[in-house]
């Protein structure tokens, strides 16, 4: 069942899907999309991603960009699109505008054993050795996050009464990224004129899990144009809907645009770690048989995952 909280966005309980009878699972399914549909974000609990996930992330995160700039930019790799390791504060921007974003972060992708045919594909993780704590702990909140969004994609398949692994068929093995997310304390006078923690942008991937961020400032854009703030409660997790969803749904489920606000009190710092689900590089993105014909537009052409990708990296200064 959809409860709304104080935020207005709507609070789903996967526990109904994944252990309820046959009523629950009906209700958790059209509740999880009738809010990605109508607000593009929903809150979810009952997903068992607890603190003893949670705590050890974000305190590897706060060790992590507490290390000196030098330290970090050992992690950087010069024309990378930042798929992996460190992009150092101010090194991307929203698509459309060009004031850097005021951030840092570590991108943390897929680790896959050897003789697998994607691991030459996709670029190697990057460890920082000043935080050896980092990969244990990020390694098992990505795992833990991907299993919980498969569940949410059988949900979704469902909801648009489609085959259940249409895009678990894609996303598994896909090139999804866990992003260690650090917001820094600002003094008076350090922000840029107009720049904010991340200004208005949409996800590029399916679908974006969200754990709850160490302070607030979070907004979304409602469907009639005003900005609504998503102040999940802790142990909850966020989730929106991205670009790739978007495409293939032909629009049914619009990506949403959302932002990180400056905080009154800038001088805090701000973690976050959103998990970005991506398909695989060669997985083709096709608008599905559904969302054709009367009632829909014009689909857009087939592109693959990759070449979706990097078109938008390079809208966002990353190439």
């Amino acid at each position: 069942m959809s409860r709304g909280g104080a935020t207005g966005v709507p609070l789903v309980d996967l526990d109904d899907f994944t252990r309820g009878g046959p009523d629950a699972q009906v209700d958790f399914i059209q509740s999880l999309g009738d809010a990605i549909k109508d607000l593009g974000f929903v809150r979810v609990t009952g997903h068992g991603i607890d603190g003893a996930l949670t705590e050890p992330a974000y305190e590897a995160a706060a060790a992590l960009f507490g290390q000196p700039e030098e330290s970090k930019r050992r992690y950087f790799v010069d024309g990378g699109g930042g798929e992996r390791g460190y992009t150092p504060f101010g090194g991307e921007h929203a698509r459309d505008n060009p004031l850097p974003d005021l951030k840092e972060f570590w991108h943390v992708g897929r680790e896959l054993p050897s003789g697998h045919p994607l691991r030459p594909v996709y670029p190697p993780n990057l460890w920082p050795e000043e935080v050896p704590a980092f990969r244990r702990a990020m390694l098992e909140l990505y795992f833990a996050l991907e299993d919980c969004s498969e569940v949410l994609l059988l949900a979704l398949a469902r909801y648009l009464g489609q085959r259940d692994d249409v895009f678990t068929a894609m996303t598994r093995h896909g090139n999804t990224i866990l992003r260690a997310l650090h917001y820094p304390a600002l003094e008076s006078g350090m922000v840029p004129k107009g720049a904010v923690r991340a200004s208005a942008h949409e996800d590029i991937n399916f679908i974006t899990l969200l754990i709850t961020a160490t302070t607030s400032g979070l907004e979304l854009l409602t469907r009639d144009g005003t900005w609504m703030a998503v102040n999940a409660q802790p142990g909850e997790i966020v989730v929106d809907a991205g670009d790739m969803l978007h495409r293939v749904t032909n629009g049914l489920i619009p990506a949403t645009t959302h932002r990180v606000v400056n905080s009154d009190d800038t001088s805090e710092a701000r973690y976050s770690l959103p998990f970005f689900v991506h398909p695989r590089p060669d997985s083709v993105l096709r608008v599905l048989d559904s969302c054709r014909g009367d009632g829909f537009g014009e689909p857009p052409p087939d592109i693959t995952g990759y070449a979706f990708l990097r078109e938008r990296l390079t809208e966002l200064g990353l190439f």
